[in-house]
């Protein structure tokens, strides 16, 4: 006969776990953004993945729900879920980021000024390309090994 003892520790570890398991599902804020989903164009999306956030301004807004290759302009086209209760100007700005040093990338949106709102399925074609850590240290050195002007 086991152990009573082996029986109890093996049902503790079993509770904590479901309960790290609720708790990290709880706080994830892994539920489905439903509202009217709309595009950006991009010339490379660096890293972005389906169900990352959408934000403006640092708060949730929306969520990534896929990517495509537009087969004419080779350009990434972007499709996101946007908050139903949230109506962004149309020319509003789109950029991929990161999310500090390590972090995931997403979409930062920039509202525009425009009184026209974007329509359900509508494009974003003001956007700017992620930008990865590389190349703009690349861009750094160049800038620095560059003769200064008049000299």
């Amino acid at each position: 006969m086991r152990n009573p003892i082996e029986t109890i520790m093996g049902a503790v570890v079993l509770v904590v776990a479901a309960f790290f398991l609720v708790f990290a599902y709880n706080t994830a804020d892994l539920k489905a953004v439903t509202g009217y989903p709309i595009q950006a164009v991009f010339l490379k999306v660096g890293g972005l993945v389906t169900g990352s956030d959408v934000r403006i301004n640092g708060v949730k807004v929306g969520t990534v729900t896929g990517q495509t290759l537009d087969s004419d302009t080779y350009e990434a086209v972007v499709d996101m879920t946007i908050s139903g209760d949230i109506h962004i100007p149309e020319d509003s700005r789109a950029a991929i980021v990161s999310d500090g040093l390590l972090g995931g990338k997403y979409v930062r949106l920039e509202p525009g000024q425009s009184a026209t709102r974007l329509a359900a399925n509508a494009r974003l074609t003001h956007t700017q390309d992620f930008q990865s850590m590389e190349e703009l240290v690349g861009e750094i050195i160049f800038l620095a090994t560059q003769p200064a002007p008049g000299s």
